[in-house]
């Protein structure tokens, strides 16, 4: 019988890097040009060419959609040589399609991995998600708290009082209570228009962003992302799948989700090692945008690995073809 090859996560964290890192060089060909689909759709082919060039057996687990919807990096798909360890795959190949063609911060190249079977292949639909980062116990706040619990929570276990509190919220109108609420008890709220993934990173990073929170509703598959990423940074996440209708139910039966009123936390999305890297395509507060000089092109990234818990943030110069 052949031997399984090992998940050799460090050996692979720089692979996995230069994916991100193309994929936003592609991309930001687009900034500021008003065409989402097409700074999508370069990061996209960018990222697969080099997913590709990985010696691993990978398959999509969460991607550009189902099949029938992307050409593409759907989810399903295998990518790299067909040899090396089995992998799962999470990508977002360019969070913030809007704020790329807006040339607007913080968008992002996402990309994790992890052993095969070991991420949630999570149906595409919304997830109320909730994250903060590390030092805190477990359970100090919880999904089923209301937004004013949650910040009266988190200050009481900070030592400090509620005003002292910032929470990230996706500025959308399903979220305008949620927003009143937190407002309410003399916390502030950073609102975002796109990008949830490095919302939630950002609470990883309090002292260095300022967010001490994020909660909302947005798409599951992102969920499972960020969850990768606070695995490797430290901090809680903890999401529900939300349905609209019978037809996302079903979607999620698909998936092969069975209880539909789960509460997952960070561990339950990602429960084996992983390793995550995003490079910045606009500037933002994790990382800096792509940056042209005559002959070369600049990236940020950040790479990380949860069984080490390293981070490791990369400036990367590379000559232009």
């Amino acid at each position: 019988m052949t031997e399984t090859p090992e998940f050799h996560d460090r050996m692979l964290s720089l692979g996995l890097a230069r994916v991100a890192e193309q994929a936003a060089i592609a991309s930001a060909d687009w900034v500021g040009r008003g065409d989402e689909k097409a700074a999508d759709q370069a990061a996209v082919n960018a990222m697969r060419d080099q997913l590709n060039l990985l010696d691993i057996k990978g398959v999509v687990v969460i991607g550009e959609g189902e099949r029938d919807e992307a050409p593409m990096l759907f989810i399903g798909e295998e990518v790299g040589s067909g040899t090396g360890p089995a992998v799962d795959i999470a990508l977002d190949p360019l969070e913030g399609t809007t704020l790329t063609a807006k040339a607007m911060p913080n968008a992002l190249t996402v990309i994790a991995m992890a052993p095969r079977g070991t991420m949630l292949h999570a149906p595409d639909t919304y997830m109320d998600k909730l994250a903060v980062g590390p030092g805190y116990p477990e359970g100090v706040v919880s999904l089923d708290m209301t937004p004013k619990q949650r910040v009266e929570a988190l200050a009481k276990a900070r030592g400090c009082k509620p005003s002292d509190i910032t929470v990230c919220i996706l500025e959308r109108p399903r979220h305008q209570e949620m927003i009143a609420e937190v407002r309410s008890t003399g916390a502030a709220v950073y609102l975002i228009t796109d990008g949830d993934v490095a919302a939630v990173m950002h609470c990883a990073e309090a002292e260095k962003t300022g967010i001490d929170m994020y909660m909302g509703s947005g798409g599951a598959p992102e969920g499972v992302l960020a969850a990768a990423a606070l695995k490797c940074m430290g901090g809680q996440f903890l999401g529900r799948l939300l349905f609209r209708n019978d037809d996302e139910k079903g979607r999620a039966a698909k998936a092969g989700v069975t209880d539909l009123d789960r509460i997952y936390t960070r561990d339950d999305l990602c429960t084996g090692d992983v390793i995550f890297a995003a490079t910045g395509v606009t500037d933002g507060s994790l990382v800096a945008g792509i940056k042209r000089s005559p002959g070369y092109v600049e990236t940020d990234t950040v790479l990380m690995r949860s069984r080490t818990g390293s981070v490791r943030r990369m400036t990367y110069r590379t000559p232009l073809a």
